[in-house]
């Protein structure tokens, strides 16, 4: 009888060993959670695709019409400054510049964020992986529709060989993960204040010029630019474009995915220092 215990338990935990998800896997269940919460919006989303293309076009005519007029135009050509201009309106839907704020922005105001520091899983790698399915699936209606309008109607300038699709994928991979990880570090400054909307439009505004939203960050003053390139923004928008419509390449777009790079570790490093502090002061706080 003994043995026969024993000898189930040891299938019991063979079968629970073997079925458990992997930490990949929990992550990938997030993401795919994620996509399909975003896929419910699709009136939205096919919405945010008709805004897209009517100020695509508006952007498009007058930044074009500005290169034929100008002789040099920060190095821009009517092909480069089309995709400059498309690709900004593809991204615009998974970067969230404009979007509402994370779900962790009440959790944390309500309180409910301490069940989430009690949940086996990692609370920015969650997100995070949340986030990615989320902007993987507003690519497809919103952000490759308008691409392909714009290339119909103006001709952009896009890689030409595998590997700089590859460099440009992975720009725009890191972009999104970077414009999280800022927005997570923004909602966990309400640990300390009671709202953090004032901050959020503060963010919203000063993000989206110095990411090369309204105009190129090549078209700035070099003191600004300068600025601009001490910030992460850049890497959140001006980066993937500069990447796909080839403006950089060869060791120039390594270089500029390395930054982004740096800047996602250091940004995500200030994310993890933000959310151990606001653990320490919700424990204090709550007992």
């Amino acid at each position: 009888m003994r043995g026969d215990v024993e000898g189930n338990g040891r299938v019991a935990l063979a079968v629970f060993r073997r079925r458990r998800p992997s930490t990949l896997g929990v992550y990938w269940t997030f993401a795919r959670a994620g996509f399909k919460r975003q896929a419910q919006y699709k009136l939205a989303m096919f919405a945010g695709l008709f805004t897209n293309c009517v100020f695509g076009f508006v952007r498009a005519a007058v930044l074009v019409a500005a290169v034929r007029a100008a002789g040099d135009f920060g190095g821009y050509t009517e092909a480069t400054i089309g995709a400059y201009v498309w690709l900004s309106q593809a991204m615009l839907g998974a970067t969230q510049f404009m979007g509402p704020p994370l779900d962790l922005v009440d959790r944390i105001k309500s309180g409910d964020v301490a069940i989430d520091f009690l949940r086996p899983v990692d609370i920015q790698l969650s997100y995070l992986a949340t986030d990615m399915g989320r902007a993987a699936c507003t690519f497809l209606p919103r952000g490759v529709p308008s691409i392909i309008i714009g290339a119909a109607t103006f001709g952009l300038s896009m890689p030409a060989t595998p590997v700089a699709w590859l460099l440009g994928l992975a720009s725009v991979l890191l972009a999104v993960a970077l414009s999280f990880l800022c927005l997570f570090a923004v909602a966990l400054i309400g640990f300390w204040v009671v709202e953090i909307r004032g901050i959020r439009v503060l963010y919203q505004i000063v993000g989206t010029f110095l990411a090369g939203l309204f105009v190129p960050v090549h078209m700035f003053p070099d003191w600004l630019r300068v600025v601009a390139m001490t910030t992460p923004f850049p890497s959140i928008l001006q980066a993937p474009i500069d990447t796909l419509s080839g403006r950089a390449a060869g060791t120039q777009a390594l270089t500029t995915v390395a930054v982004q790079c740096f800047w996602v570790l250091v940004i995500g490093l200030l994310g993890r220092v933000l959310l151990r502090a606001g653990q320490r002061r919700l424990e204090v706080q709550g007992g």
